[in-house]
């Protein structure tokens, strides 16, 4: 068995280790995620230190260790050198370098997200820094490429979380299955975006079956009040220990429904109401109401290329932050990096007011 294996691979993280070495993790293409000591990285003028930094891909010859491998030899094949000049471009590759680090396997080829995230950051690294607002009535004083970045940024966190098979749905109700399509005409929101729901909903769907899931739980009530009125006349114990308990009072306004099976002396019209309500999913919490607006950006996210024309519209800050909860929610990841992007925006809308 070889000793040494040869991977092209991204550096996404680095840490100190020992009085002069690294250990880099880096996405290969051929064995997934691995992390290698990369020795004397630290010196002044060791041939490693440049090709050991963040967002450097290289050919790579390592030796296998016990615990990690070690670098032997180091091609560099493409830098990033666009990324490091721009504060928010270095977070939001920051921010998606998490996300893969996430979702990247050990010790399985990993090509498709080598790929993408390469792709990614590079579009983050070509936003020109002097382009201007056009349009939709934004401040000129803020640079367009602030909104680029945040643009590039949710489209690349999209693309991922579809490689991931987590991708939120953003053309069709989450409910109804039915296409919803931006509309400016109307003055008030008619979409939602559901984090534990999966994707974006029709409000007036979601409000409906509200009011159905209410007036059955209603019924449900009149009808084991009605059982327990009837039992009580009959004095019966073995009926009345049937039937389900109710709590009625000014804090709970909801039957406490337990999991047994439908007492026999439920009828067989009352069956169907408590099994409807023992078994009836919950119905998705509304996270955020979208404007037309916000809808009709989210819904540019599945596309291979955000139109030109939308990168530079202040929603992607809200856009983002959709996504950001989402993600985090269905990842089970906490984005540390997306406290930059807060601070870097907080920061340049500060210095524009």
């Amino acid at each position: 068995m070889s000793k040494t294996f040869k991977a092209t691979g991204i550096n996404l993280k680095t840490q100190v280790f020992g009085e002069s070495d690294r250990i880099v993790t880096i996405l290969t293409q051929e064995h997934g995620l691995i992390r290698v000591i990369a020795p004397g990285a630290r010196k002044h003028k060791s041939s490693l230190g440049g090709r050991s930094g963040v967002f450097v891909v290289n050919e790579l010859l390592i030796a296998k260790g016990k615990s990690l491998g070690k670098i032997t030899q180091a091609q560099t094949v493409k830098t990033y050198p666009g990324l490091a000049k721009d504060l928010g471009k270095l977070a939001a590759s920051q921010y998606l370098a998490e996300v893969v680090l996430c979702q990247a396997l050990s010790e399985q080829p990993q090509a498709e997200l080598f790929h993408l995230f390469n792709e990614h950051i590079g579009r983050l690294e070509a936003i020109s820094p002097d382009s201007t607002f056009g349009g939709y009535g934004t401040s000129s004083k803020l640079d367009s490429n602030k909104y680029e970045i945040l643009a590039y940024l949710t489209h690349g966190l999209f693309q991922l979380l579809a490689l991931a098979g987590v991708t939120p749905q953003i053309n069709i109700c989450c409910l109804s299955q039915r296409s919803l399509v931006p509309n400016f005409n109307e003055p008030e929101p008619q979409v939602g975006f559901s984090i534990n729901g999966g994707g974006i909903l029709c409000l007036k769907t979601w409000e409906n079956l509200h009011k159905q899931r209410k007036a059955t739980e209603n019924k449900l009530i009149q009808d084991s009040i009605s059982v327990q009125n009837s039992t009580s006349v009959q004095n019966s114990t073995s009926v009345q220990d049937s039937v389900p308990k109710v709590v009625l009072s000014n804090s709970v306004s909801r039957p406490r429904i337990s999991s047994s099976p439908v007492p026999s002396s439920v009828t067989k019209e009352n069956s169907e109401i408590y099994k409807t309500i023992n078994h009836t999913q919950e119905i998705p919490r509304v996270s955020h109401r979208l404007s037309t607006r916000e809808l009709e950006m989210l819904q540019q996210l599945s596309r291979s290329e955000i139109a030109k024309n939308l990168t530079t519209h202040p929603v992607w800050l809200s856009i983002e932050k959709i996504l950001r909860q989402y993600t985090q929610y269905h990842l089970g990841l906490s984005i540390r990096s997306a406290t930059l992007i807060d601070s870097y925006f907080a920061i340049n809308y500060d210095a524009t007011v």
